[in-house]
């Protein structure tokens, strides 16, 4: 790799998943910046899939993907975490926010247990929402939607 500039990440948070659901815990210094969270109802999760962070995994540009085996793609082409810079990103519909305790619950995410979480943006569908978004024919049979149960399509993927 030819890195000539660096930059400094640390996590503000933690994945965690549980019988009882899923939720971030958020570090006590980041926790001002819950405020008016919990007026919206969806919150994008920016990730580290730290699992998978390695010099090997960080060198691989292309992968036959799980959901499409006849297709070779750039990883730049996929949402797997095997890539230069493992940073993984989810949006998850926010089901409570308790600012004082740090505790952000959440629906579905395909993060595990434990997993490190560099940012949350909150979802505002005039950035984030895409009117005429279109994918390649190798991904033509999936749902236009995530199933309303919060379940993902490749739940069981992560890391």
């Amino acid at each position: 790799m030819n890195a000539t500039t660096t930059y400094t990440l640390f996590p503000i948070g933690t994945v965690r998943r549980s019988d009882d659901g899923n939720h971030i815990e958020i570090d006590a210094p980041f926790r001002p910046a819950l405020k008016a969270l919990n007026q919206f109802s969806h919150v994008m999760v920016f990730w580290w899939a730290h699992g998978l962070d390695t010099p090997e995994y960080r060198a691989v540009m292309t992968c036959v993907p799980p959901y499409a085996p006849d297709h070779e793609s750039g990883m730049f082409a996929t949402r797997s975490p095997q890539r230069p810079n493992p940073i993984m990103a989810s949006t998850c519909p926010i089901l409570s926010v308790d600012e004082k305790n740090g505790v952000v619950r959440i629906g579905e995410i395909d993060a595990i247990d434990g997993t490190p979480v560099e940012d949350l943006k909150a979802y505002f569908p005039v950035c984030d929402r895409v009117r005429e978004a279109s994918i390649p024919s190798w991904l033509a049979g999936w749902p236009e939607w995530m199933p309303d149960d919060g379940i993902g399509l490749m739940d069981g993927e992560a890391e």
